[in-house]
């Protein structure tokens, strides 16, 4: 099974940027979609932007056109660049398979916050 392990977040004001990274420890080309989710403690995972097999992707509406997702496939990482950050960016976010099942396991995520 591909381990995936998230990193590139951290303290950042508003209006800042981050790019965070997911690392596979194998290869990622035969996944048919990867995605980025974050998580606020209390409430549920919530998808945050998605790339399929072929580079089509897709965004949550209060994060389109500010981040932008894409995937090495020779690297096996999946990216997230995040740009014009604001305080309800702030989340822990996770790298994952975009759909995923409800038993995939999330690996230990990044923090991201987003604070004056």
């Amino acid at each position: 099974q591909v381990q995936l392990v998230e990193s590139g977040g951290g303290l950042v004001r508003p209006g800042g940027s981050l790019t965070l990274s997911c690392a596979a420890s194998g290869s990622i080309a035969d996944f048919s979609g990867m995605g980025w989710y974050r998580q606020v403690p209390g409430t549920e995972h919530e998808s945050v932007a998605w790339i399929t097999r072929r580079g089509g992707t897709g965004y949550e509406r209060s994060v389109e056109g500010r981040f932008t997702i894409w995937r090495d496939n020779v690297k096996n990482t999946l990216y997230l660049q995040m740009n014009n950050l604001k305080p309800e960016d702030t989340a822990m976010y996770y790298c994952s398979i975009f759909p995923r099942f409800s038993t995939t396991p999330w690996g230990q995520g990044t923090q991201v916050t987003v604070s004056s």
